[in-house]
């Protein structure tokens, strides 16, 4: 308790002048952020042929590498929980430094902030309208398309999704920091592989920057598109004009709360924030469940989540021979992607909150329990909009064809009980959501930039900003550039693939290495 007590106040007292950290991060991805930025202004059409390009040739040439680099991972680090080794702390401390449910609170809004955002009502909507997903084969607006729209759904958001957020590369990186000293950087990823090699100079700030860079992309892209969805929410609901003025209000307000809670730290305004979110997706989901079509939902939940599993690895693995290209390019392979994108800087957060904790509570939390809680909040979402699309209560064909996911969010909210206030409600729940992936990326990012865990509140404040800039001046181009950066996360996770790629022998290994030093396996 002493410790955690030192912790916290050290966090507090960290330098104001301690700067921006290494040079090359800090060189490689604000050249990133000014060059796209230039680009963007110079010639919106090349920019976006560029990145397409860019984006279709990694979907169809790399996907297969994708999608096993995620398989092998949720299977090994399964093997790993329920192996011996499983029952070794983490981080050199007996006891967590916070409490379960505070713990799983971070890492729940931290990691599904995007899902919950624009794709639970959205999603399972749209491959039940608009597009059945190939793997089932089911007509669309049928009975038979509302389990497939879910099952696919929870493909992309699941099991796989979590694994590689946090499960083995976590592993590496707490026994490299907490036992050898090493920083919180991806870098330290590579070390068992390259020595000292990848802990100074140009080639470790290369890993650190693409990181960086696929995060921030990662990143902006949903600050963005809450702007959009909350100043159209706002002009539906109260008749605020949605324009460039009121997406920079949003902003502005949203920057600010995750700026805040990232200047306070984890301890405070990260941890906090979380657990409020809990509590108001808790509410909202026991209003929807209690008040909306409960037993659909309860039965649509059971058949899409049975239909998950039994054909789990038949539309983990598909590719192209057997699905449209299109399909690969825009729906797994993109979130496929994406995830692997955010891997290496979501381990790096995972790692920093889990001190005390074992191996297998670390692993169940975020490659079990997160996926199963992910699955029952797209069930409650995207599960009540498919129920009021077939009753005709709502029509988000046309919407959705046209990937409109902002307009879906507040049409199913809309059509649920209590409807404005429910509207209200999810509309400041996915802002929160989108602030608490702020939040923990900004602290994580300056963790990269600094290489301390306790990074400089000036060091924070500075990349928490600079993405919300970045989506400010991205939004007055055109919502085009956002779509474009967040695409572009999608070729970021070429390099960051080969910086997760050892961790699928490294992983076990930190297990065992931890469990023999405790005295858990001979």
């Amino acid at each position: 308790m002493a410790e955690n007590v030192a912790e916290r106040g050290s966090e507090e007292r960290i330098g104001m002048n301690a700067g921006l950290g290494d040079p090359w991060v800090l060189g490689i991805s604000g050249g990133f952020v000014i060059a796209f930025l230039a680009l963007s202004a110079y010639d919106v059409n090349l920019l976006s042929e560029l990145v397409s390009g860019g984006f279709t040739w990694t979907a169809k040439y790399l996907g297969s590498f994708f999608q096993a680099i995620l398989l092998l991972t949720f299977f090994i680090a399964i093997g790993v929980a329920i192996s011996p080794a499983a029952s070794a702390k983490m981080g050199n401390l007996d006891q967590p430094e916070m409490s379960t449910f505070k713990w799983v609170s971070i890492i729940l809004c931290t990691l599904l902030a995007g899902g919950g955002v624009f794709f639970a009502a959205g999603e399972p909507v749209y491959h039940f309208v608009a597009q059945s997903p190939p793997a089932f084969g089911a007509e669309t607006g049928t009975a038979a398309a509302v389990q497939a729209a879910l099952a696919q759904s929870f493909t992309h958001w699941g099991f796989l999704a979590w694994a590689i957020l946090g499960s083995l590369t976590s592993l590496v990186l707490v026994h490299a920091h907490y036992t050898h000293g090493k920083p919180l950087q991806p870098r330290t990823l590579l070390f068992p592989v390259f020595g000292e090699r990848v802990m100074r100079g140009a080639f470790g700030g290369i890993v650190d920057a693409v990181c960086v860079i696929a995060v921030v992309a990662g990143t902006v892209g949903p600050i963005g598109f809450l702007a959009t969805q909350v100043a159209y929410g706002m002009e539906v609901l109260f008749g605020i004009e949605d324009s460039y003025g009121s997406q920079l209000a949003v902003l502005v307000v949203l920057g600010g709360i995750y700026v805040t809670s990232a200047l306070t730290g984890i301890h405070r305004g990260i941890q906090f924030l979380s657990r409020m979110n809990v509590f108001l997706a808790l509410f909202i989901a026991a209003v929807i469940f209690v008040f909306g079509p409960t037993l659909f939902l309860l039965n649509s939940y059971l058949q899409g989540f049975g239909t998950y599993v039994s054909s789990f690895l038949e539309t983990s693995t598909m590719t192209a021979q057997t699905a449209p290209d299109w399909w690969m390019k825009w729906w797994t392979v993109f979130f496929f992607a994406w995830f692997l994108g955010y891997g290496p800087l979501m381990a790096l957060f995972v790692a920093r909150i889990s001190r005390g904790r074992t191996i297998r509570e670390m692993i169940v939390a975020v490659a079990i329990a997160a996926p199963v809680a992910t699955t029952v909040w797209f069930t409650l979402l995207g599960g009540s909009g498919i129920y009021y699309q077939m009753q005709g209560v709502i029509d988000l064909k046309e919407a959705l064809t046209n990937f409109q996911f902002d307009v879906a969010t507040l049409t199913v909210a809309q059509a649920l009980p209590l409807g404005l206030v429910m509207a209200v409600l999810i509309l400041i729940l996915t802002t929160i959501f989108v602030a608490t992936t702020g939040d923990s990326m900004s602290y994580t990012i300056s963790m990269v930039a600094s290489g301390h865990d306790q990074p400089a509140r000036s060091v924070r404040a500075f990349w928490g900003i600079t993405m919300a800039v970045m989506a400010a001046i991205l939004l007055y181009m055109g919502a085009g550039q956002v779509s474009a950066l967040q695409q572009f996360i999608v070729i970021t996770a070429i390099p960051v693939s080969l910086v997760l790629l050892p961790s699928l022998y490294l992983g076990p290994k930190a297990a065992y290495d931890m469990a023999r030093e405790q005295r858990i396996v001979s």
